[in-house]
């Protein structure tokens, strides 16, 4: 507890940063996904709408925050869900286990070229569904460390994010699959947030 405690100044302090624009940096300034700012971005080309059959490979990104808790230490928008996994319960297990279970991807592991991953943000949060040569960390320090995964992706670093990478609650993020073999995807905010398929 007393180690939750020195943790919440510290994220308090991360989110105080400028966050007019969404960026990776302002998303890195809020470990937990700022759905109000990437929602708000007029650079996204995240898109919903309806699935083309026989071309498509579903994929949902899930978590479970808790709005009340998340949204009282980062700010309005920060999770649209009622009810959920506390704050403090999230820092704890993440703690613990170096991974939280309803934050994840489900989809297929098996695809075909020419096919397109439509990965669909069901949950509370801001995620993302990035390619990844190898899994790594992500956006946000604290979480890489607390989620053992210090050695960040290359394609999760800021400079490699664009605006619409950050799929925002309810939105589409489309990734068509362009090559045979072990495809494997992150979440750059919550890295412990895993895909992998192979692709024929």
């Amino acid at each position: 507890m007393n180690r939750l405690v020195a943790l919440i100044p510290f994220l308090a302090l991360l989110v105080a940063c400028d966050t007019n624009g969404v960026s990776p940096a302002n998303i890195a300034a809020n470990p937990v996904g700022p759905s109000a700012l990437a929602a708000s971005s007029s650079h996204a080309t995240v898109v919903s709408g309806p699935m083309r059959a026989g071309h498509d490979v579903v994929v949902n990104m899930m978590d479970a925050c808790d709005g009340d808790s998340f949204n009282a230490v980062f700010g309005p928008g920060t999770c649209i869900r009622n009810g959920g996994v506390k704050f403090d319960h999230f820092i704890a297990e993440l703690t613990h286990n170096g991974s939280i279970g309803p934050w994840h991807f489900t989809g297929a592991q098996s695809v075909q070229v020419g096919e397109e991953f439509v990965a669909t943000n069901k949950g509370g949060e801001v995620h993302t569904f990035t390619q990844v040569a190898e899994f790594g960390g992500g956006l946000v320090p604290l979480l890489n460390q607390l989620a053992h995964t210090p050695d960040v992706a290359p394609e999760c670093k800021p400079e490699a994010l664009e605006a619409d990478d950050f799929v925002p609650p309810g939105g589409t993020y489309r990734e068509p699959v362009s090559h045979s073999g072990n495809l494997k995807f992150q979440c750059c905010i919550h890295p412990w947030m895993r895909l992998e398929a192979t692709s024929r």
